[in-house]
């Protein structure tokens, strides 16, 4: 058989374990929301497929989540880097004068607290403890000035911190406080930086900032309530503690722009809250960073700490829209690490000791530095502001080309949010050229979209060729003139990687490398690299949830597919993630359409059609089944083609709203299967339903009866793939022209017949279940003592006939008699391993022409049904095959070398052992099943010549021997 339809449909190859490969971290729901209303879309729940990177887990309609961390602690399991050096460094201020200021503004804050732990520890009574701290604060205190315009706090309340923070940093030194309590611990550590963070702006009199660099920009202070519900939080998580970032003026200094105050945070809950903010409570629209404690250090404390962390910090991306990374503090007792989460890692620093001199200056050199440090290195980006003046956000953007004009966007509407930790961080934001206040009708002609995200990138932003503000644009360019496919695609505005300004104003790409710096990226090993892309692009659309009938949902997948093929024919691109979220409705004047969106995995094709890198991209519900092999065999356009066929069965069984959302668990435990945490598990369920019209008729059948043409649907889905699976010849049935009428309807009698196929197959192997139980050896040879027997008895009886009649065969008798000598091969292969007894060979014997007998009978009445029973014979086989893997794979069976014999035949390595041949033997007992099957519908249509198959044309599914 030709490349593809080996990898897709024939070859089942043995099972491993899915490799970390971020090129399709998570789906992407570009979508535009249809509410006119709307400023920040509502969460979107877990019912969504995943995408292969770091997608959440995907949660069907009505199941229960047993423990909400779950997939948090496997996120951690695999993102955390752990005792990274440096960590406190990236938020060091780029300035090699400020940082020096800063560092001894935190030398002189440690210090400070220093004297304070010192008095602690001298044998001193209540009182006199308490009056030698009080000289010591205002002493010290006298020794700093206040910036201006901060109010500061009193002598007094700066003592109440520190009597707090103090039974942290000295154990022991209170019998009712427990270092191992964390509710304890909660007052102390808020104390410790609210006391740091009032230091901040009192700096010392002899090392006052004289430069505007010198100033603090923002003040990183604790919310007073600590473990505690978010006022916005989804569920009912409860945050240990969060921080808040609050931006500092200061009189001639800021410029009256409009972004002289909280320009980096603000969010719509801001400018809903007449009555101001809660700033004792915290809120993920303006925390800063999360805190999670833990009453030791011991390693599964930390695991859960960094869990929940995760999780937590899920809502701050969903909630603020300009986050590129964020902070994070957890504790273990008095073990303190700094850490970062960014779209594909989770870094944690060295503990950090509050109770030992060099642990304290480390933690409070960390909170000073970022109270200094650029918005950028907090985890902000700069470029999405909001705007006082014309109270909305507005995103700055720039051609690719270097010192190409800014081009500032006004905020319309936020569609997409970033609600996982890790992946691409895509977010899409509906704009205009212009402020709503000066444009009445600006909704009405709001048609740019703007999509920022962090996708993997390969070397500098002129060499990625698969940069998608590229591909983007290729697309745009290559269907100029083509009116057919007009509206089917954004088309390419501007934009492309983002940059950030360094400390000298210069711009330097915005990737994962340049947020951790060199000493950080240094210890990562093979990190992939992100960068941060914003595309504008026109054209836009609702996602699938607003189709409103079957007859909808076929044109717009008709629509979207035929610009899937325009895009391949005339700009050399394959898409390559066909999924639920990549494609929307649009509605005009002529009725409805689909679109085509997100390039982020599309790649440039050779001149025969094929990708020229064959890396698993995609949603996992919706890859091809050599996709999610991941196989080095060559991606083409079939791959998304076969991604249509489990999208519409998705749709068809679960609805694409919650209106007509699916209730019945038992019409959708086989599709279930497509989405999961083990890629292979997938891949065996979708090679399970699709390689047979039969097992896919149960997909079908699990259809939602409650929604009107379901039955139109089903005859579709059937239709593509008989098309690219049973490779039918007709021309009617070639790619988007199934969405046709004139798919044949199916045989009613047919189904029913192969039920019984089914049943005589099923209940044929329960004898050699019962008595071979789990001797997968025996059992192979058993199988295959019957399974020589059908190509030998088919091609005897077509040589007779062709005999008799003087007539070609039509090259059947070929195919059959290879058949059963690859089949005599096997029994010859487990003969030689089994070493059968006299006994037993008479009952191979015996059981062998038995079935001689009867198979024989049966090919002379019907051999379609003979080959029908042989395709099921087939099935059990790949099934007994996976078995016996998975049982040497437990070292239940020993994995002993392979015998020469097989070796030989298959040109094995000489140093191949048994699980080799059984994985050789599994690939052709799936061939055999393809094959039979499409015996069976040859003789059903009534087509003796198998020469009809021979298509010379490589870019059509074919068989081909």
């Amino acid at each position: 058989m030709d490349g593809r339809t080996d990898s897709v449909l024939i070859t089942p190859g043995r099972k491993s374990k899915a490799r970390s490969n971020d090129t399709v971290p998570e789906m992407n729901d570009l979508s535009i929301s249809n509410n006119a209303n709307a400023t920040t879309p509502s969460k979107p729940s877990s019912g969504h497929p995943r995408s292969l990177s770091s997608a959440p887990k995907f949660s069907l309609p009505g199941s229960q989540q047993t423990d909400v961390y779950a997939e948090a602690r496997s996120q951690v399991k695999r993102y955390l880097k752990d005792n990274i050096i440096g960590v406190q460094t990236i938020a060091e201020h780029s300035n090699q004068n400020t940082k020096q200021f800063v560092t001894r503004q935190a030398e002189s804050i440690a210090e400070f607290i220093d004297e304070l732990v010192q008095c602690v520890k001298l044998d001193l009574g209540k009182v006199e403890l308490e009056n030698k701290l009080k000289r010591t604060i205002a002493a010290q205190l006298k020794r700093r000035s206040l910036t201006e315009q901060h109010s500061g706090k009193t002598d007094a309340e700066m003592f109440n911190s520190a009597m707090r923070f103090l039974k942290w940093l000295c154990p022991g030194s209170d019998s009712t406080f427990s270092t191992t309590n964390e509710k304890h611990i909660y007052p102390c550590f808020v104390e410790l930086i609210n006391f740091v963070a009032e230091l901040v702006v009192r700096p010392l009199l002899d090392q006052q900032p004289t430069s505007f660099d010198e100033y603090p920009k923002q003040l990183v202070r604790s919310y007073n309530k600590t473990d505690v519900k978010s006022d916005n939080a989804e569920g009912g998580h409860r945050i240990d503690m969060a921080l808040k970032c609050d931006t500092l003026n200061y009189n001639g200094l800021n410029n009256d722009d409009g972004y002289d105050k909280d320009s980096f945070q603000f969010s719509e809950e801001d400018l809903k809250a007449k009555d101001g903010r809660n700033d004792e409570r915290p809120n993920y629209s303006r925390i800063f960073a999360v805190i999670e404690v833990k009453p030791n250090s011991s390693d599964a404390n930390m695991l859960k700490g960094f869990s929940q962390l995760v999780e937590y910090s899920k809502n701050v991306y969903w909630k603020q829209h300009n986050r590129r990374f964020i902070w994070g503090l957890v504790s273990g007792g008095s073990n303190v690490k700094a850490c970062v989460l960014g779209p594909n890692f989770l870094l944690a620093s060295r503990f950090m000791d509050v109770t030992t001199v060099e642990g304290r200056l480390e933690l409070i050199g960390f909170l000073v530095n970022w109270s200094f440090c650029e918005l950028p290195k907090l985890g902000y980006d700069p470029t999405i502001r909001f705007n006082h003046k014309h109270g909305c956000f507005t995103i700055d953007m720039a051609d690719r080309e270097p010192g190409a004009a800014q081009t500032t966007y006004y905020l319309r509407k936020i569609v997409v949010v970033a609600e996982r930790v890790f992946g691409r961080h895509t977010r899409c934001f509906v704009v205009g050229k212009q402020p709503l206040s000066s444009d009445e009708n600006c909704n009405a002609s709001a048609d740019i979209l703007i999509k920022d995200a962090w996708p993997e990138v390969s070397g500098s932003a002129e060499d990625d060729m698969r940069d998608e503000s590229k591909l983007l644009e290729r697309v745009s360019n290559g269907l100029e003139g083509h009116s057919e496919f007009e509206g089917l695609y954004p088309k390419y505005i501007n934009g492309g990687r983002m940059q950030i300004q360094n400390a000298h104003g210069e711009g330097v790409e915005d990737t994962t490398r340049t947020v951790l710096g060199e000493t950080v990226w240094a210890q990562l090993g093979e990190l992939p690299l992100r960068a941060h892309m914003r595309i504008a692009m026109s054209g836009v659309g609702e996602p699938l949830k607003f189709i409103k009938s079957i007859p909808e949902l076929i044109v717009a997948i008709y629509d979207v597919m035929r610009c899937h093929m325009g895009i391949l024919k005339h700009c050399q691109i394959l898409h390559r993630d066909i999924s639920e979220a990549n494609i929307l409705v649009r509605r005009d004047g002529t009725g409805v359409h689909g679109m085509l969106i997100d390039f982020d995995h599309a790649i440039s094709i050779t001149d025969d059609g094929y990708a020229k890198h064959a890396e698993r991209t995609g949603t996992l519900p919706f890859m091809s089944v050599s996709n999610l092999e991941d196989k080095p065999t060559k991606r083409t356009a079939l791959d998304d083609w076969e991604s249509i066929i489990y999208i519409l069965c998705w749709l068809g069984t679960f609805g694409w709203n919650s209106a007509i959302r699916q209730s019945d668990s038992k019409r959708r435990k086989n599709i279930a299967s497509w989405d999961g945490d083990d890629v292979e598990d997938i891949s065996e369920a979708k090679r399970n339903h699709i390689h047979s019209r039969d097992n896919f008729t149960g997909i079908t059948k699990g259809f939602n009866p409650n929604i009107s043409d379901i039955g139109r649907l089903a005859k579709v889905v059937k239709g593509l793939r008989a098309v690219l699976i049973d490779n039918h010849n007709d021309p009617d049935l070639r790619g988007a022209m199934i969405i046709s009428d004139s798919f044949p309807e199916e045989n009613d009698s047919d189904e029913e017949t192969d039920q019984y196929d089914i049943w005589a197959v099923k209940s044929a192997r329960k004898p050699t279940d019962i008595f071979f139980r789990n001797k997968y050896i025996h059992r192979s040879v058993m199988r295959e003592v019957v399974a020589a027997v059908p190509g030998m008895v088919g091609g005897l009886i077509r040589h007779i006939k062709s005999l008799q009649g003087m007539h070609h065969d039509g090259g059947w008798i070929g195919h059959l008699l290879h058949e059963a000598e690859n089949e005599r091969m096997h029994l010859m292969t487990w003969m030689e391993v089994s070493k059968p007894v006299m006994w037993e060979r008479a009952l191979i014997a015996t059981v062998q022409t038995g079935f001689f007998a009867v198979f024989s009978l049966l090919y002379m009445v019907s051999p379609r049904t003979a080959h029908r029973v042989v395709e099921y014979l087939e099935e059990e086989a790949v099934t007994l095959y996976t078995h016996f893997i998975s049982e040497i794979d437990a070292g239940r069976i020993e994995n002993v070398k392979a015998p020469e014999i097989a070796v030989a035949y298959w040109n094995l390595d000489p140093e191949s052992t048994l699980c080799d041949v059984v994985l050789a033997v599994r690939a052709d007992e799936a061939l055999h099943c393809d094959t039979n099957h499409h015996f069976s519908d040859c003789i059903r249509a009534k087509r003796e010549s198998l020469f009809e198959d021979m298509d010379t044309n490589s870019n059509k599914p074919h068989i081909k021997y």
